[in-house]
């Protein structure tokens, strides 16, 4: 390989690193070539791809990257294969199950979701890992039911004002869900018989009672007619602005 093949692989696999978000650095040393390509055809089946790099090169590449990956360059030494992946956990999976009838590969670094896993005890934990449609679905299954507690909750609080911001604040917190947030709105309108705007004003005052804890200890001696009133006044600003 010359120089300048040398320096145009280097900044392909910088590139190939600094675009995937799940790398993980194996040892399939040992491997004979018709075992070596199974474990290649089980990775190609599911959209893993593996690439036997050298050391020098990988440490280059790895250098030119706007990633860290100082940490993994202590196993930058012998046999080493790239897995890529889209998926957190699947190649740790495959690793697994390929290692049920053989001693390799084994794990020796892994770059996953920006967080470093070393050494190949870390391979139960990666495997353990959930993925994005697996996280996807317990986002979906967190709005369904807590949802319906919330309502719940909020009738058996006495409408005590500090009752009401706790069970809000208490309430499993959500990201990347909007369009299945708003879905489940108007269900929670039917069995309430609250609007979307009260729903957002009671969510506004749990985010302001984290904020400064002595609101809420200030409010809990009130009466539930001034909680109601005070509930109704936040939903009617709410709506204004």
């Amino acid at each position: 390989m010359t120089r300048e093949e040398k320096d145009l692989f280097i900044d392909t696999l910088a590139e190939k690193l600094e675009n995937s978000d799940n790398v993980y650095l194996t040892d399939v040393s040992g491997l004979p070539v018709r075992d070596s390509n199974e474990l290649r055809r089980l990775f190609f089946r599911e959209g893993v791809k593996m690439q036997v790099v050298k050391n020098s090169l990988l440490k280059k590449a790895m250098e030119k990257t706007g990633t860290n990956f100082e940490e993994a360059y202590e196993v930058l030494k012998g046999n080493t294969a790239l897995v890529f992946s889209e998926s957190d956990n699947l190649p740790a999976k495959i690793i697994k199950t390929f290692r049920k009838k053989f001693d390799r590969p084994i794990l020796k670094a892994a770059f996953v979701d920006s967080e470093f896993y070393l050494g190949d005890e870390q391979i139960e934990t990666l495997a353990m890992l959930k993925s994005r449609t697996e996280l996807i679905g317990d986002i979906i299954e967190l709005l369904q039911s807590p949802a319906k507690n919330v309502i719940s909750a909020l009738k058996s609080s006495s409408s005590k004002i500090s009752g009401i911001l706790k069970t809000l604040g208490d309430r499993p917190a959500t990201s990347d869900s909007v369009s299945v947030e708003d879905a489940n709105v108007e269900s929670l309108d039917k069995e309430s018989g609250e609007s979307k705007a009260d729903l957002e004003a009671k969510t506004d005052a749990a985010e302001e009672l984290k904020e400064d804890e002595e609101v809420a200890e200030e409010t809990e001696d009130n009466s539930n007619e001034e909680a109601a009133d005070m509930s109704e006044g936040e939903a009617d600003e709410s709506s204004k602005s």
